[in-house]
């Protein structure tokens, strides 16, 4: 290998701009490399990936409540719910919305306790339609702790990219199976239908103008609510019952146990003793 050198190709009377930029590519394609890194396992692995040891060794319940408060931070509210509750949380988080609009392949049982108008996408509805629609209630694919990021796939849970930008209240379920540390485990999630549509989502919509106001609900829902499904909690252990029959008090050693009155009157004698 040869030393490395910052020589520059040297510009001739009459060269164009193309020709100069296209002879310096050569150049810089033949000369040798800085390092030795010939190959893809020689490219250095020191930055965090999807099996990195915090990712695998942090307990679930931190990693939620590390999500949670990201969540919270970007002004979205939480609804921290178990799978028996689920139904009566979804119908919390849309509040008054009178009319809902949700993927095809949503589960059923999640909207069971809305009294709201369920509209299920078909595809056809345009932004203007869907502009007139209260809410949007989808599920999702990942969801990222550290970033507060939810990350939603193009498909029979996630609805269309349209659905969960037009609406301006948007309502998403999180199973804590989908909750991941960082995001090289997302990606590695994500990677496993590389081709689908994904959306990420960091908190309802907000952007400032020129002079710094926060301006709400400009590229998607102004609103933004998660409805997190926890593991229910472990059921306490039935309390044993307390036997009633009281036990006979200890007779401390070297004493003798106190006689039970007899009911015998004490005679003159007894009294001289």
């Amino acid at each position: 290998m040869t030393e490395w050198t910052d020589a520059r190709p040297q510009r001739t009377a009459g060269m164009s701009a193309k020709d100069e930029i296209l002879t310096r590519l050569r150049t810089a394609l033949d000369a040798p490399r800085r390092d030795e890194v010939t190959e893809a396992q020689d490219v250095p692995r020191s930055y965090q990936r999807a099996d990195d040891k915090q990712e695998l060794r942090t307990a679930p319940e931190k990693v939620r409540a590390m999500l949670v408060q990201r969540l919270e931070d970007y002004t979205a509210v939480v609804h921290r719910t178990t799978p028996a509750e689920v139904p009566a949380a979804v119908a919390a988080a849309l509040g008054t919305a009178r009319s809902v609009v949700v993927p095809s392949g949503l589960p059923v049982a999640w909207s069971s306790a809305v009294h709201a108008e369920l509209i299920v996408d078909d595809g056809s509805a345009d932004p203007h339609q869907l502009d007139a629609v209260d809410a949007v209630l989808t599920g999702c694919h990942t969801a990222i702790a550290l970033t507060g990021m939810i990350v939603l796939r193009g498909d029979e849970r996630g609805g269309r990219r349209a659905i969960s930008l037009v609406p301006d209240h948007h309502v998403i379920v999180v199973d804590a199976a989908q909750v991941v540390l960082g995001v090289p485990k997302a990606i590695q999630r994500m990677g496993e239908d590389a081709r689908a549509a994904w959306t990420m989502i960091s908190g309802p919509s907000a952007t400032s103008d020129i002079e710094l106001e926060r301006v709400e609900g400009v590229h998607g829902p102004r609103r933004l609510d998660v409805v997190l499904i926890e593991p229910a909690p472990d059921s306490a252990p039935e309390s044993t019952t307390e036997s009633t029959t009281e036990s006979a008090p200890e007779t401390p050693l070297g004493t003798q146990p106190e006689s039970q009155p007899t009911g015998q009157p004490v005679t003159d004698q007894e009294k001289t003793r």
